[in-house]
């Protein structure tokens, strides 16, 4: 336990089962013999992308605060650098140049959570007034910082995304078709839905999975082709039931190290009603993210390998999934390989 950042962990949480300065929490599982492990259910070479383009769903209507990407072009000579002919540099030059940049919301698509993305106001100091903290302790506006706290140098100092990065995200993926028992209909799905439909696969989750939810959320963005449909992307499809308590304990219990899903928050949100006075209004986020270290993927997209697993009866596959290694940031978008 690291004595200046925290005198006591949340119930429930991990907090110093890594070391007092961990980064990476549950990630720590995914060692060199569960990769290994991982490769040698790879049969046949073939590749699925699980990202969606990057520019979808379109517009901000499913979260305000995230907007598409926008390219940016550096000027040059006379015009832009881009289509630029190398001629204006030396007329003996014949090629043709360019370059761009752009403006990404990290989490606007196919994403991570970072474990800098969701905390809570948690006492971690003993003194009766809770601070805002994240996994391990790491403080909002000491490690996590942002622009109400200073007028620059702002970012994740610990806990960003990029440690995730540097731990090679690669290991067994196993996809739990919820799609295929749900339809497109909305449902919640707690502890007994979630063990039911792995019965129905004969599947297994063991430590060190990434465990993958196949919703048919993000083919209906796809459909939707950048226009989407707030109330009904709200009222479609399977999302988990983070008030479960006993869902949450069999995360905690199954030793998986994160949960990867095609929908947008993973949890249902708003999430039920919760007990007491106050309470996390992303219970699963709260949970996975702050308690357990363990990261979350969104918006991901499993249509095509869900349609190979299902004609070859299997439920388990070699994926590799870096986010960006930026720096200071709080997620990351990503653009996940699965190999069968």
């Amino acid at each position: 336990m690291n004595p200046h950042r925290w005198k006591h962990r949340p119930e429930g949480s991990n907090w110093g089962d890594f070391g007092a300065d961990d980064q990476i929490g549950r990630m720590n599982l995914l060692t060199p013999e569960r990769r290994l492990r991982a490769i040698r259910t790879v049969e046949h070479g073939l590749a699925f992308c699980l990202s969606l383009p990057l520019d979808y769903p379109g517009g901000n209507t499913l979260f305000q605060h995230r907007k598409p990407p926008q390219f940016i072009h550096e000027r040059r000579g006379e015009g832009f650098n881009f289509n630029f002919k190398l001629s204006s540099v030396c007329s003996c030059f014949s090629d043709v140049v360019s370059d761009d940049a752009v403006m990404l919301y990290t989490q606007y698509s196919t994403q991570w959570d970072g474990l800098g993305h969701v905390g809570q106001m948690f006492d971690a100091d003993g003194d009766g007034l809770p601070e805002k903290c994240y996994y391990n302790g790491f403080r909002g506006g000491i490690d996590v910082v942002g622009p109400d706290d200073v007028s620059s140098g702002y970012g994740a100092h610990a806990i960003g995304i990029e440690r995730l990065a540097n731990a090679g995200v690669q290991g067994r993926g196993v996809l739990v078709d919820l799609e295929k028992i749900h339809g497109r209909k909305r449902a919640l799905v707690g502890y007994d839905g979630l063990m039911a439909a792995l019965d129905a696969q004969g599947a297994t989750v063991e430590t060190g999975d990434f465990l993958c939810l196949y919703t048919g959320f993000a083919d209906i963005i796809l459909e939707m082709n950048k226009q989407p449909d707030g109330e009904v992307l709200k009222n479609s499809c399977a999302v988990l039931d983070g008030r479960d308590d006993k869902l949450l304990q069999w995360i905690t219990d199954s030793g998986i190290v994160a949960i990867c899903a095609d929908n947008f928050a993973v949890e249902a949100y708003p999430a039920q009603p919760g007990k007491g006075d106050q309470y996390p209004g992303l219970p699963l986020h709260n949970h996975c993210l702050f308690k357990l270290g363990l990261n979350l993927g969104e918006l991901w997209y499993f249509a095509e390998l869900a349609q190979w697993l299902r004609a070859n009866e299997r439920s388990s596959f070699l994926l590799t999934a870096p986010p960006l290694r930026l720096p200071g940031a709080v997620g990351s978008p990503v653009t996940p390989v699965a190999t069968v």
